[in-house]
């Protein structure tokens, strides 16, 4: 330390050309350049991008089930049926989507939504001998409107998650191989930093993964 305050206060002595008054605008451009340099490789950083995904993944995924079931509990007064039938939300939604009224789904190929063969030939007999109500084209126009939302907030969530997982790999990459991306991504949330979750005991991180397990499979 001593040596570094020689050094900065003989500079302009020892450096031909510069002056006092160089000395000033210099030492602030090194100042923001360390700055710039620590706030781009800070590990602190990146810790926030992760706890903000997993957080954002948290809230889109209690909005994509609330939507989901909208889109059931909605088109279900049409086609009660199509829920037994189809038990996937994004399958169900795109079903709805490409269907509208359920008279349609006679004349449609379903293949590239449902692999079994087997569920899209109890649908279209279903759909035959439903006890659902009939709905206006206003109603459908609405219903689809919906399932539009749910595809693209499905859509987002996958974005989400490809940015996480690549994040956690990065990162944390054997936190990432121990107990996954979400789990993971959940307890250097609740610990507040990778840094943090690295000082606590063993115990306590498996106290800890053992309730974001039951969390994730409970939500």
């Amino acid at each position: 330390m001593e040596l570094m305050r020689g050094l900065r206060n003989q500079l302009t002595e020892l450096i031909t050309g510069l002056g006092a008054q160089d000395l000033g605008p210099m030492s602030l451009g090194l100042s923001h350049s360390l700055s710039r340099y620590k706030l781009k490789f800070s590990p602190e950083k990146v810790d926030t991008m992760i706890i903000q995904d997993i957080g954002l993944l948290d809230d889109l995924d209690k909005e994509l089930n609330t939507y989901a079931m909208r889109v059931r509990e909605w088109y279900g007064w049409h086609f009660p049926e199509l829920t037994k039938i189809v038990t996937d939300n994004i399958q169900y939604a795109k079903v709805v989507k490409m269907m509208g009224n359920r008279v349609n789904a006679v004349n449609l190929d379903f293949s590239e939504i449902l692999s079994d063969e087997e569920l899209e030939t109890q649908l279209k007999e279903a759909a035959v001998i439903s006890m659902g109500t009939e709905v206006s084209d206003l109603d459908l126009s609405n219903i689809r409107e919906l399932c539009d939302q749910v595809l693209a907030l499905s859509e987002y969530r996958a974005q989400l998650y490809d940015y996480l997982r690549s994040r956690m790999n990065t990162i944390a990459p054997n936190l990432t191989a121990l107990v996954g991306e979400l789990v993971g991504a959940h307890l250097i949330a609740h610990g507040g930093s990778l840094l943090n979750l690295a000082k606590q005991p063993g115990s306590t991180i498996q106290i800890l993964g053992a309730e974001k397990v039951c969390l994730l499979v409970n939500g």
